[in-house]
Parts: C-alpha cells; structure tokens; sequence
C-alpha cells in the first residue's frame, strides 16, 4: 500500500484572501503531482503576527469561512487536505492553533488543536492561545494510517510515540518554524530523529520566507530524505509506503523492544517524588 502525499510551502500574510489564493495554487500542484494528500502550513488562514498582538479578530469556527473554502478545493482537486488555522474561543480573547483535516468530498473529517504552546526562545504563545486538551487527530487514506501534531509538538518525542502507538504510518506536521540561529538545524534534526526512532515516515509543510525556516521535507522510517524544498514557496509530493514501514520495523524492531513496564515504572517514582 502507497500513498502519495504533498507538502505546500507557502508564505502566509494578514490577508485571508491572499493565503486562500496561495492555498489554491499550491493545492492544483499538488494535484498535478498526483497526490492524494496535500500538507499546508501552520496558521495557513492568517499570519502570527507580532507576539504582543492578539489574534481573536481573525479566529473562525471550524464551520467559518476558511473551512468552507477549503472544502471546495478538496472537492475540486479530489484532495485530502490538513492544513492550519486560529479557531474562536466564545468568551475568551485567545485562540486555539488549530488543524483542519478534509476529504476529497471536502468532509470535515477532524481537527486538532496544538497541544504544546511555544513558550520559549523568547516567544509566549500561551498569552494568545489556548492549549489542546490533547485530543489526537489520527486518520486513515486508502489504507496508510497517518498522524498530526504541529510545530513545536515536534520538540517533545512522547506525542509522536503516542501516534506511532495508535498505528501510525506516518506523521505529518504543519509549522511555521521561526528562522534563527541554529533552528534550521534543529529543525531538520528533530524531524528526522522523530522518523528513526518511530519507525515511520514524517513529513513537515512550513511556512518559508520572510521569517520563517521553510525546508519542507519527507523523511522514511530510516530517516533516508525521500523529498525536499528549499527556502521558497512551493510543493514537494513524495510517497508513504506501507510495505516500508514493515520492512524497517523488521530491521530495527526498537517499537518491539520498548520497555514500557519499565517506563511506566519510572513515570510513578517520578510523580511519587513531587
């Protein structure tokens, strides 16, 4: 079993207009390079910016606008798409960081929003957003089962482990890593060392210049790169394989020899310690 997924790397602005017109171009792309699956950005709906703005004027539901267009690209390119957005929160001036996931009949078939907030390199996304409850999106195409988290979920190994145990082929993650001294680096280490130690493909659709690392990139069980971009806008497809994962699980069974009595051992003396 394959599946041929696509990564959209695309600037995102604080016109929604524009980033839908962005979205649509690179989704007729992603058709044309046969994909079954098309990965967009982080907050693809409108753009972070300043740290010390809020973002509740530009939040929708699920059923807002921006869905409702997504929606009709799906159902025109017979795409699946998962792609970001900053979703309402009645009475509450944050957002959550949301994911939207569409069939190809444009079906709203889940959402998930961003567990761990980016409360670091001098950033505080925890005073703009709201956290996840840690509801998980896992979903199935054409037989290949995939995961979703976003952006800095990538810096905590414990989520992907989580959706690898819930029969993930594949992890996919929308982001909009910042650009900065050594987060390029770190980006692409975390990416690849998060596909090693799972034993499944991971592929990242970023956000690119200006700003922003870019460097979409598919990544096998073995942390072999199957597709790559640069800095600039645009898409990279590349294909999940089933039979691949089960060849590398055989060669590393490290998923097999996990000990998690062991772990779970550790987890109770840690809480008893507190």
């Amino acid at each position: 079993m394959t599946v041929r997924i696509a990564l959209a790397q695309t600037s995102v602005s604080g016109d929604k207009r524009e980033n839908l017109d962005a979205i649509a171009a690179r989704a007729a792309q992603a058709a044309d390079e046969g994909a079954r699956l098309a990965v967009f950005p982080e907050a693809s709906m409108f753009h972070f910016g300043k740290p010390s703005e809020p973002l509740a004027h530009a939040a929708e539901a699920v059923d807002g606008p921006f869905v409702h267009h997504l929606a009709g690209l799906a159902r025109e390119y017979s795409l699946w798409l998962l792609a970001g957005m900053f979703e309402r929160i009645d009475g509450d001036a944050r957002v959550y960081n949301t994911l939207v996931l569409l069939d190809e009949t444009g079906e709203l078939r889940g959402t998930y929003r961003k567990v761990h907030l980016y409360d670091a390199f001098g950033y505080k996304e925890s005073s703009r957003m709201a956290p996840g409850d840690g509801a998980s999106l896992l979903f199935e195409i054409d037989g290949l089962r995939f995961g979703a988290m976003t952006c800095y979920d990538l810096r905590f190994p414990e989520q992907a482990r989580h959706l690898t145990r819930g029969g993930a082929h594949a992890i996919v993650l929308p982001a909009a890593w910042l650009a900065g001294p050594g987060k390029e680096l770190q980006f692409d280490t975390l990416l690849r060392a998060r596909a090693i130690e799972n034993t499944v493909y991971v592929g990242a659709a970023d956000q690119c210049t200006p700003g922003f690392c870019g460097n979409s990139v598919l990544y096998d069980p073995m942390g072999v790169t199957v597709a790559s971009l640069g800095e600039s806008a645009g898409v990279v497809a590349g294909d999940v394989s089933a039979e691949r994962v089960a060849l590398v699980r055989a060669t590393n069974p490290s998923l097999a020899n996990a000990r998690r009595e062991v772990y779970a051992g550790w987890a109770a003396r840690e809480r008893e310690d507190r």
